[in-house]
């Protein structure tokens, strides 16, 4: 059973960067555009208010990045870091635990973009794409910019 799950470590590891990319962008979604429900049970948060506002481009922005798998580890690092401050800043100050303050979704997101950080975007992923152009052109005796600058 584990070289099976070894085996697909990687699609695990994409399926739960994408729906993780996909609920974060949902919310800046519904923060910015009003959509699935708006702000806090409706409505937009008004543009340049400060922290909700950039914490749904944020949302939105690292959420679709993460989606894709585009600069996955930049941009979940961006997100866990916000998600770190709502829940230092609007959160923790009411109580200490989640489940007491109404913080579990953000200490959550937290958490979920930290391992993305440290795992990487798994299968799937338009990082994936460079990585292997880049490899293939190494592979074909290309310097890499590195051994160039070296």
């Amino acid at each position: 059973m584990t070289p099976l799950l070894d085996r697909n470590r990687p699609y695990a590891v994409a399926l739960f960067r994408i729906v993780t990319g996909l609920l974060f962008a949902s919310h800046g979604a519904a923060s910015l555009f009003g959509v699935l429900g708006g702000a806090h049970g409706g409505g937009t948060v008004p543009a340049g208010a400060w922290p909700g506002w950039y914490a749904a481009v944020i949302q939105l922005v690292g959420g679709v990045l993460v989606l894709v798998g585009l600069g996955t580890r930049s941009a979940a690092f961006v997100a866990s870091g916000s998600m770190a401050y709502a829940y230092f800043s609007a959160h923790q100050p009411d109580a200490l635990w989640p489940l007491q303050n109404g913080g579990e979704l953000s200490a959550l997101f937290c958490w979920a973009f930290l391992l993305l950080v440290f795992t990487g975007p798994g299968a799937l992923a338009v990082d994936g794409l460079f990585a292997s152009r880049t490899s293939a052109g190494r592979s074909r005796g290309e310097r890499s910019p590195e051994a160039v600058a070296a």
